[in-house]
Formats: structure tokens, C-alpha cells, sequence
């Protein structure tokens, strides 16, 4: 697989999606490295200090806001776990 193809389809995906901010495609660029780095696996099961150390995210609220808006807008499928011992799961949609 080419690991630069999922990156490639976001950003064709949210040229013209006006919600999306720099803030978004860090956290979405960080979700496919974790995925790249864990084999490819879909779902990605993650905690979300994880992905923020990644990102440069440093404010939490900001990491759960905007992985409920990449979900709610449909470039991922967010599960979280609500356990403290359980990473969250990560979908990330087939694109055929």
C-alpha cells in the first residue's frame, strides 16, 4: 500500500470543506502515522495523549474537539472507550 495515498485522499477530500482547520489535518496526519507505525490495522485503538504528543497538540479539549469533528464530518469513525486502560478505536473509511 502507499503510504502516502490516505494523507493525499484527505486533503483532496477537504480542499473545499471550510470546517476543517490546521488543527484538524495535524491530528489527522498524526492518526496515520500512529497507523502507519501499528502495520496498517483499521481500526486503530489509541489514547489520546498518544496522538497529541504526535501533533503538537498540548490542550486536550482541542485533541476530543477536533477528533469529534473529523467523526462527525466523516474522515474517520471515532469509538471512545471511556476506560482509562483502553485506548479509544479509530475507523478510518474504505475508499474505493
Amino acid at each position: 500500500m502507499d503510504k502516502s495515498k490516505p494523507l493525499s485522499d484527505f486533503f483532496s477530500a477537504i480542499e473545499q470543506d471550510g470546517r476543517i482547520s490546521i488543527t484538524h489535518i495535524g491530528i489527522y496526519a498524526a492518526l496515520l502515522q500512529y497507523r502507519i507505525e501499528n502495520g496498517f490495522v483499521n481500526p486503530i485503538q489509541v489514547f489520546g495523549h498518544e496522538i497529541m504528543r504526535i501533533a503538537k497538540v498540548s490542550a486536550p479539549i482541542t485533541y476530543h474537539k477536533c477528533v469529534k469533528e473529523l467523526s462527525e464530518y466523516g474522515y474517520i469513525n471515532y469509538i471512545p472507550s471511556f476506560k482509562r486502560n483502553q485506548g479509544s478505536k479509530i475507523y478510518f473509511p474504505d475508499k474505493a
